[in-house]
């Protein structure tokens, strides 16, 4: 009798360690890190670059102590994977033209003048995205000389792992550009027929969140025919599929949606 109470509460003890463990790993405590970057110098190539942002508080780290904006940048050890824009830049390699860095990447703010070096920009996880002037200055001239900006993996709001979800995102967007309008995106629109064709929005993958996919865009003037500035990718995180691409981890054939969503918004961006 004395010996089962011993085996369960040592049960008990490692079920809370490990509970909290989970809750500090997946959810975060605020004790996260900012990993060091290794941008690579620029020669001209296509290079991809990522946006770093402030988090929205602790809970910004949620995932790995990581901050939001580093989500899929750093390889998970566990796992044996890459980069997502690792991967994702070996596809291009291998399916177009535009012969890229395979070997590296940036990381840069909008704040800083070195972005205006590379036309295509991705971030990830906007619900925990903040901005402040010199940042929403940086952002706006960014998309009026010619940028594109790729956002991902952001889910609704009052999800834990959403921040301030959609409220957030498009608030930063119309602090940088006043009267921004985000608009719904169908397949025919020359953005999903760049290089691949997207007939469906079905075909694209789901990861984790509740929803089917959802595609936003913001044009020049708002105007939808004119020049596609920035795309929204809404209740789904297409980057996982790239990161995870070669673990098993993912199906194959979800990843290969996913591949050829990049493939066509990198496509666009370095044609219009």
């Amino acid at each position: 009798m004395i010996v089962r109470r011993l085996v369960l509460t040592a049960l008990m003890t490692f079920a809370v360690a490990t509970g909290a463990f989970a809750q500090r790993f997946l959810f975060g405590d605020g004790s996260g890190y900012e990993p060091t970057l290794n941008n690579i110098p620029y020669d001209g190539r296509f290079t991809f670059a990522r946006i770093k942002y402030t988090g929205l508080g602790p809970m910004s780290y949620y995932y790995r102590g990581l901050p939001a904006w580093a989500h899929g940048y750093i390889p998970d050890p566990r796992r044996g994977n890459a980069r997502a824009e690792a991967n994702l830049m070996k596809i291009m390699d291998e399916v177009t033209y535009l012969h890229p860095h395979t070997d590296g990447s940036v990381v840069y703010g909008f704040d800083d003048p070195q972005l205006f070096h590379y036309p295509i920009a991705y971030m990830t996880e906007p619900g925990f995205w903040t901005l402040n002037d010199k940042e929403a200055a940086g952002f706006r001239a960014y998309l009026k000389k010619g940028g594109f900006l790729i956002i991902d993996d952001f889910r609704q709001d009052g999800d834990p792992r959403a921040g301030g979800g959609w409220e957030n995102m498009e608030s930063n967007v119309r602090r940088a550009i006043p009267g921004a309008q985000l608009m719904p995106l169908n397949p025919s629109m020359v953005v999903f027929d760049s290089f691949f064709k997207i007939e469906s929005f079905d075909v694209i993958p789901q990861d984790y969140d509740r929803d089917r996919p959802q595609f936003f865009g913001l044009f020049e003037d708002n105007d939808p025919n004119k020049r596609l500035m920035m795309v929204v990718n809404y209740s789904t995180d297409v980057s996982n599929f790239w990161e995870f691409s070669a673990t098993g981890f993912r199906p194959i054939e979800d990843s290969n949606q996913a591949y050829k969503l990049g493939v066509n918004y990198i496509m666009y961006g370095i044609t219009h």
